[in-house]
């Protein structure tokens, strides 16, 4: 009955082209639409925000109730407090569909985290955060090229106005550096590197609780500690998910801002 320690296998989650048995579908169509584990819990939690979506405005009232209200005001407050805030009213509302689609997905889809049976976020491996990215990086240059067109969009986010001259080659590339790469890497880094810490955090106090209890002596009672620890950093991995999909909508939102005045640079 002594509990062995056994140090959580990522490798199979997190590098599943390497590994056999873990993947759905890999002979189908040479493995374009192969699942494994991570893949089947994002489109199961994109189902599920999909279909409450659906479910809270399929009959919308003039005065709202139940899940249409609760869908209200999840709405109002990515309007109001990311969009409107950062944006002002018109290009909010004209860029809102992009910020909240990239709120709620980032928000529901690291959810899973916390579910017992799922237990992984969908965002602790790059893909989802890399597409994320590029939405909030397509629509951040779109933005500009719309207002200004593209060829002087991109001058007047790489050229600083009343510099001298020999200065531009320094600083053109720079800005060019941190306005059209950083941007998006530093986007899609930050999310995957918060929820693949947080996973793997929950995966060794969970595991650590297994192993003590197990032993059945005194160390029996370690195994209360490492449980309380355990629910309490999943309490705060809540916390976690939401300023996540906060912080990574009011940035988008941010670089849209940005490129929108990129003659006032």
């Amino acid at each position: 009955m002594r509990g062995s320690f056994h140090a959580p296998e990522l490798d199979p989650e997190f590098f599943p082209g390497q590994y056999y048995g873990h993947i759905i579908g890999e002979d189908f169509l040479g493995g374009w639409f192969a699942l494994d584990r991570i893949m089947i819990v994002r489109l199961f939690m994109a189902a599920v925000l999909i279909i409450l979506f659906l479910l809270a405005f399929r009959k919308p009232q003039l005065v709202p109730k139940g899940l249409q209200n609760f869908g209200e005001l999840a709405v109002d407050f990515v309007r109001v407090q990311i969009a409107e805030d950062i944006l002002g009213k018109k290009e909010g509302r004209r860029f809102l569909p992009v910020i909240a689609t990239i709120f709620f997905t980032v928000l529901f889809m690291n959810v899973a985290t916390i579910i017992p049976g799922l237990n992984i976020s969908p965002s602790s491996r790059i893909g989802l955060p890399i597409v994320l990215a590029l939405v909030g990086y397509i629509t951040m240059i779109y933005a500009g090229a719309s207002r200004y067109g593209f060829g002087k969009y991109v001058k007047h986010s790489l050229v600083i106005p009343n510099l001298p001259p020999v200065l531009h080659l320094l600083v053109v590339p720079i800005e060019f550096f941190s306005t059209f790469i950083l941007r998006p890497v530093t986007l899609a880094l930050r999310l995957m590197a918060n929820f693949l810490a947080g996973h793997i955090i929950l995966v060794l106090l969970y595991s650590a609780t297994n192993f003590f209890f197990w032993q059945l002596n005194g160390w029996t009672a370690m195994s209360g500690l490492t449980l309380v620890a355990a629910v309490l950093f999943t309490l705060y991995e809540l916390i976690v998910i939401f300023l996540q999909a906060y912080i990574f909508a009011l940035l988008v939102a941010v670089y849209i801002e940005l490129s929108l005045h990129a003659d006032s640079h």
